[in-house]
């Protein structure tokens, strides 16, 4: 992809932000931007991207602990990504949140209804509940990092598609380089999965963690949206989260 294809993709992203925002009528020359995609008149990049500050400002002002870090220029990028079908459905994408600096981060399945209108991962109910757990060991989203396997919403929650995992990989990746935690926390099967490369039981995974991705520590453990749906798993989940915080008090 050149800068001019890069520059409207992320005009489009600003205007579907501006949409999710609420701002009812977003302004602009189609017939301009038709021309710039066929190419049949001459239009300077700079030109193109006179909108593209206010994404970046916008996004700055969302993730302000993210100010100077390569993880603002990368999501960018997710923003405006169209690798999987499911750039057609969401409201927008969701980057993550966070630390820039953080030791310890959490890396879920996909964003749920609320996070894709906010573009905020873990705002509800499960999100609660994650903030919850965080307070009970003496942490906050401050302190930490919260990642998505997905980083748009997937249609009536469903399970991410392998071809969606693919298309996703790469972002994911990349932010775990940039943030280079000490610890990595899969909450549920698919992020677990994804982050061991083993294709076994959570429960099994629990217990034989734990794990590594890339040589970091790698903690498998369930999602708060499932400890909602079964109560029953709250105790196990609490004994895992002690261990992650002993673990954390080591580094």
């Amino acid at each position: 992809m050149d800068k001019r294809e890069e520059a409207i993709k992320l005009l489009r992203t600003w205007v579907r932000q501006q949409h999710a925002s609420g701002i009812e009528r977003v302004v602009y020359d189609r017939d301009h931007e038709a021309g710039v995609l066929l190419e049949e008149k001459p239009v300077a990049v700079a030109e193109v991207e006179t909108a593209i500050p206010a994404l970046r400002d916008s996004l700055e002002s969302k993730f302000p602990a993210w100010s100077g870090s390569e993880l603002l220029p990368l999501a960018e990028e997710i923003l405006a990504c169209e690798n999987c079908g499911l750039c057609e459905s969401r409201t927008q994408a969701v980057p993550g949140v966070g630390n820039a600096k953080a030791k310890l981060v959490f890396v879920g399945e996909a964003p749920g209804a609320e996070e894709d209108r906010q573009g905020i991962p873990f705002v509800g109910r499960a999100g609660q509940l994650l903030d919850k757990i965080l307070a009970a060991i003496d942490l906050s989203r401050d302190d930490v990092h919260i990642l998505n396997i997905l980083k748009c919403r997937p249609p009536e929650n469903r399970n991410p598609a392998p071809d969606e995992i693919v298309a996703c990989r790469p972002f994911l990746e990349r932010q775990l380089e940039i943030l280079e935690p000490k610890i990595i926390v899969g909450l549920g099967l698919f992020a677990s999965q994804w982050l061991t490369g083993k294709k076994i039981s959570l429960t099994k995974l629990r217990e034989t963690g734990p794990h590594e991705y890339a040589g970091i520590q790698v903690y498998a453990t369930y999602h708060p949206a499932a400890l909602l749906r079964n109560p029953n798993w709250k105790r196990p989940a609490w004994v895992d989260f002690q261990a992650i915080r002993k673990e954390y008090d080591r580094l």
